[in-house]
């Protein structure tokens, strides 16, 4: 990209020139797969939905228009249907595959400690992966993509408004069953212990 060339210059001339389109794939690919795999949990899926998206996203740029939303929030779109289309073709539940995001790499842990870690991450994973696809969709452009909530509006085709609701029923939604949790394990706890 020249360097005054916005990236909306960049986006007219990719209808018609490849290079400009190679550059706005290079920038936004990585973005795109990493979104795709938290949503399907699969790399070989997430890599052909990746690469459909950037096809189609050639056959459309062309027409392309400056509405205010960033060319980001419309490849989002475009992953976003195609990732549903995905999960109706394989009739399940949306999968977020967080699991390599939040276990730790690297360094030494006392095994008590990485066995403690991989129970929180499990349950929290499954507590994920029971939330609505909406809510799984917001999780993952906030702390993944770490998108701003005006982002995630346009990519969400929200308000900015709407998405911050919607994160604050999430979070308390997740607060309420970690307690659940916490509480269901500590009443298994007390009960296998003998008071005397």
């Amino acid at each position: 990209m020249a360097r005054d060339e916005t990236e909306l210059d960049l986006v007219m001339r990719a209808g018609t020139d490849p290079e400009a389109f190679g550059e706005l794939y290079e920038k936004y690919v990585r973005k795109i797969y990493n979104y795709i795999y938290y949503r399907t949990g699969n790399h070989q899926d997430a890599e052909d939905l990746t690469a459909r998206v950037f096809q189609r996203a050639l056959l459309h740029v062309g027409g392309f228009e400056d509405k205010g939303v960033p060319f980001s929030a419309w490849l989002y779109r475009i992953a976003h249907n195609l990732v549903a289309n995905w999960h109706r073709d394989q009739s399940r539940r949306p999968v977020v595959a967080l699991d390599e995001r939040i276990a730790p790499s690297g360094g030494t842990i006392h095994p008590e400690t990485e066995a403690i870690l991989q129970e929180e991450t499990t349950m929290l994973l499954d507590i994920v992966r029971d939330l609505s696809p909406d809510r799984q969709q917001l999780l993952i452009l906030k702390f993944v993509e770490r998108l701003s909530n005006a982002e995630i509006a346009a990519t969400m085709g929200r308000t900015e408004g709407a998405i911050k609701s919607l994160y604050h029923r999430t979070l308390n939604s997740l607060r309420q069953d970690t307690a659940d949790v916490d509480g269901i394990e500590r009443i298994q706890k007390d009960g296998n212990t003998d008071h005397h």
